[in-house]
């Protein structure tokens, strides 16, 4: 028992309100990395949206070529009709 606090309650030498407030504080700072790894700004949303965006950059790079394509084309044509 601590006499010079004036706190009765002690645990592993610490006062009890010592030890509620770092428990609290554990708890929140779990909580808190609970969210960063499964809540809506997860790790897996990153990786599904690094996917995507790759995804979309191909897709881009395919659409750029066919629009080269049919542009290119179109081209000849209107040389042609002249």
């Amino acid at each position: 028992m601590s006499a010079a606090t004036g706190d009765k309650y002690e645990w592993l030498g610490l006062p009890l309100k010592s030890l509620v407030a770092i428990l609290i504080g554990v708890v929140l700072l779990g909580l808190y990395i609970g969210v960063l790894l499964f809540g809506e700004n997860s790790i897996p949303v990153l990786n599904k949206l690094k996917n995507e965006e790759n995804y979309l950059n191909k897709k881009r790079q395919e659409i750029k070529i066919s629009n080269q394509k049919l542009q290119k084309e179109y081209f000849e044509l209107l040389q042609l009709s002249e």
